[in-house]
């Protein structure tokens, strides 16, 4: 019998090594924030009906790229998990549940579901934070199969993955020495920090700012001394008139990244801040 899955603390979350941080129970923990009734076993439930379905298939497959082939088939061809190209900036696409129902996601949320499945049965695929669009990453005899789950999980050549990281690189195209470092496996804090980014990034733009600081407060339970975390929860705090803790954040951020591009104007904010509380007063 399967026990129960338990969805770790955000408090504990700081203190594991990185890739000792549970990807999927964590990620269903970041959907938890937006839905409260969040049954997680159901979710896991689900997952391990994808991996039951194809675990005799895949198990008398030799090939580790032959085996994802077959994985690849079920989650997106069988099973029509997909790209929302339609929506792509749907928060929906970042929550784990929602994926998991709608059988619709973004690149890195898909990416998540088709490593769970593929480490299940026994296949070492990894996430890639590529410039851009997410990507996983399998070990082949020769080097390295990366593919897109965004587009059905098609494998990607080298020529087009340099193409994809130019835009992103100045313009220049990276050597292979560069483009081995880019397709570095991400660790789990990783995956579930540019995740949290991500719905920060569409929550500010719709200027929902108790969301986009609940996403960057997330981010500082990952890792507590984030600079852009604290940048981005303390310009939330601005918005929803919180100026102790928009000060704290940004003073902090500031403290960390003097040198940074927004410095100068993340000081005049301050100082705004602090007339504005001065008055209030």
């Amino acid at each position: 019998m399967r026990t129960r899955m338990r969805l770790p603390d955000w408090n504990e979350l700081a203190a594991h090594p990185d890739d000792n941080v549970p990807l999927l129970e964590a990620a269903l923990l970041i959907a938890r924030d937006e839905y409260p009734q969040l049954d997680a076993d159901l979710y896991d439930t689900l997952l391990q009906s994808h991996v039951a379905h194809l675990q005799t298939e895949v198990d008398a497959i030799q090939a580790w790229p032959l085996k994802m082939a077959a994985i690849n088939r079920h989650l997106f061809d069988e099973l029509g998990y997909s790209g929302n190209h339609d929506e792509y900036y749907d928060p929906r696409n970042s929550y784990l549940n929602e994926v998991f129902e709608r059988r619709l996601g973004n690149p890195i949320s898909l990416a998540m579901v088709q490593m769970e499945v593929a480490r299940r049965l026994g296949v070492p695929l990894d996430g890639v934070s590529f410039p851009g669009h997410f990507l996983v990453r399998l070990p082949v005899d020769d080097g390295l199969l990366v593919m897109d789950p965004f587009n059905g999980g098609r494998p990607l050549g080298v020529d087009e993955l340099r193409e994809r990281a130019k835009p992103h690189l100045g313009g220049d195209v990276p050597d292979d020495n560069a483009l081995l470092h880019i397709l570095d496996p991400a660790s789990h804090r990783a995956i579930l920090i540019r995740t949290l980014r991500n719905l920060h990034g569409l929550y500010a733009d719709r200027q929902d700012w108790e969301r986009a600081a609940r996403s960057a407060d997330r981010v500082l339970k990952l890792a507590s001394e984030q600079p852009e975390a604290l940048r981005d929860r303390g310009l939330a705090y601005l918005q929803l008139d919180y100026q102790h803790g928009a000060r704290q954040d940004l003073q902090r951020y500031l403290q960390l990244a003097p040198d940074a591009a927004d410095a100068v104007a993340i000081r005049e904010q301050l100082i705004e801040a602090s007339s504005r509380s001065g008055r209030m007063h």
